[in-house]
């Protein structure tokens, strides 16, 4: 018996049924922007959104692997604060340095993501004290091989892909590098989790017993996860580097916010159920209503409670579910 067969019908054939509630919400947020600021529908205004959106989605995106898989990933917001620290401090304004840091940024997000699942799977160590000792591991060596302050400068070859794009397009006037990694990042997302492989993460997230059983290799499918998840956070470093510039503080809170988008858009905390493209469609809402947020003026403080609320909705709303 394959691992696919073991599935429940719900997970083969109704994986998609679960983004109405978020399709609807996004709607509703939406139709409420158009009303206060209709020029947010403008082309280049809404490229500009996505431009800024996309770390977020993508992150989501890495973060939905591990925890549809039964895990959780607190580790990418330090992450990315690393990376970027560390581009800016070994590129230090050589433009000859750029792309051979950013191969060495998607190397490192790899060798945390694997990191990780092996110290949780090899070790049975909990993935949220693994990947909160990994957060502490990483502020704690950034903040002392900086000093306590970045150093460095990033140079506007590495910022090309977080906010340039290509000029002169008919009607959208600029369609952004970030634009097009997301689109990039989503449908490898959207490809893994409709193949076999994703169909098998599934079912180790949702009865792991059952799904070793079944003849799945439970421990390397978890450790994929993180795999992804790292990488995925190695290439939201490169935009937001390139975005924002360098700071202690461009990843805090993401692993947060990340998982927030993550139940959000109706993936269930502990595994087994939930889609990618309801992921990313949860960091796509949070984002929508944050800025709903600032166009009313509530002080951003009002962020963390929001996401707070969110998640213990979500984890309501999927426990009831699951009963």
């Amino acid at each position: 018996m394959t691992a696919e067969a073991t599935l429940p019908s719900r997970w083969r054939f109704g994986r998609l049924t679960g983004i109405g509630p978020i399709l609807a919400l996004l709607a509703v947020l939406l139709m409420v922007i158009a009303i206060r600021q209709p020029s947010f529908y403008d082309p280049p205004s809404l490229l500009a959104f996505l431009k800024r959106a996309a770390p977020l989605v993508i992150l989501a995106a890495g973060q939905y692997f591990v925890i549809v898989a039964g895990d959780f990933d607190l580790s990418v917001g330090s992450l990315v604060t690393a990376e970027v620290v560390i581009a800016a401090r070994l590129i230090d304004g050589d433009p000859a340095m750029t792309w051979p840091v950013v191969a060495l940024m998607i190397g490192f997000g790899l060798m945390v993501g694997l990191a990780n699942g092996l110290i949780t799977t090899a070790l049975r160590v909990p993935s949220f004290i693994t990947t909160l000792g990994m957060y502490l591991i990483l502020v704690g060596a950034v903040y002392t091989w900086t000093g306590g302050s970045p150093r460095g400068a990033l140079t506007e070859e590495f910022r090309l892909l977080g906010r340039r794009g290509i000029e002169g397009i008919p009607f959208l006037q600029q369609l952004p590098y970030a634009v097009l990694v997301l689109a990039g990042i989503a449908t490898i997302a959207v490809v893994l989790m409709r193949s076999d492989f994703g169909k098998v993460l599934l079912a180790v997230g949702g009865n792991p017993r059952a799904a070793a059983l079944s003849g799945a290799r439970v421990n390397l499918m978890r450790v994929i996860a993180f795999l992804i998840s790292g990488l995925f956070a190695a290439v939201a470093a490169v935009l937001l580097g390139g975005f924002g510039g360098v700071s202690f503080q461009v990843g805090a809170g993401l692993e947060f916010t990340a998982i927030t988008a993550v139940v959000l858009g109706g993936v269930v905390l502990g595994g087994g159920r939930g889609s990618v493209i309801g992921a990313m469609l949860g960091a796509v809402t949070l984002e929508v209503l944050f800025t709903l947020l600032n166009l009313f003026g509530v002080s951003g403080a009002l962020k963390s409670a929001v996401q707070g609320l969110i998640i213990i909705a979500a984890v309501a709303i999927g426990r009831t579910r699951r009963n």
